[in-house]
């Protein structure tokens, strides 16, 4: 009878940092289902002042996507660069990661659901607009951080900590890109009739070949390229 495999050192941090970015997203999710109704109407609420809404969107939107994820890096002093945030390969792994979105585009565009394009667009931006240059200037920013920067990366540095505790030598297969894209879907709004289905395939294909891209070149620009302009803007 075969013991259990040996757990080294390694896995058992990696495991750590697994639970650590898992329970920091489960509580902001719990937050979020707790007080998601409050905050969706002060967020919209346009008599309050602007700052303060998208302050708190930010820190929502850092909760849920980003939070955990800093706190490990931190923790174990890693680089961004050493997750993917590098020169190398950026142009490559934002080309693959446009032609991986081509068909949720084209989904989107011919099923009648484009409205226009708006990169960095919430629903706090059309105050920012309002609120003069310098407030849509910064504001911009702030949304380009939380609601692209983190949310992309989040999405690279997760499913490399899974790759790496579970390494799978395959070049269109590894676990981390299949929980990684499983999870983004779950959080996706979905319906199961025929245009469901298509968006479902469309968007399973957009974030797993997004995050097979980022894996084969050890570049995560393309994701975070993603979220600034495709998945936040169309």
């Amino acid at each position: 009878m075969k013991g259990k495999k040996k757990i080294t050192d390694e896995q058992k941090k990696l495991d750590v940092d697994l639970w650590i970015i898992a329970l920091a997203t489960l509580v902001a999710y719990a937050v979020y289902a707790i007080i998601g109704s409050i905050l969706l109407t002060f967020c919209k609420d346009s008599g309050i002042s602007v700052w303060s809404r998208l302050l708190a969107a930010s820190l929502m939107q850092f909760g849920i996507a980003g939070w955990g994820i800093t706190m490990v890096l931190f923790w174990r002093r890693k680089s961004f660069s050493g997750f993917g945030l590098r020169r190398e390969n950026s142009l490559k792994a934002i080309g693959g990661t446009l032609l991986c979105f081509a068909p949720y585009i084209i989904y989107i565009v011919v099923s009648g659901q484009f409205e226009g394009y708006e990169p960095l667009s919430i629903m706090i931006t059309p105050d920012l607009h309002k609120a003069g240059i310098f407030t849509t200037i910064i504001g911009t920013l702030i949304i380009a951080v939380f609601w692209g920067f983190f949310e992309g990366f989040n999405y690279a540095v997760i499913s490399k900590i899974i790759d790496r505790r579970y390494p799978v030598n395959s070049k269109l297969f590894s676990w981390g890109t299949l929980v990684c894209t499983l999870m983004g879907i779950l959080f996706h709004p979905m319906s199961f009739d025929l245009l469901g289905i298509i968006e479902l395939i469309t968007t399973f294909i957009a974030l797993y070949g997004m995050l097979i891209i980022c894996k084969e070149t050890k570049n995560a620009w393309g994701c975070v390229f993603a979220f600034l302009f495709i998945w936040n803007a169309i």
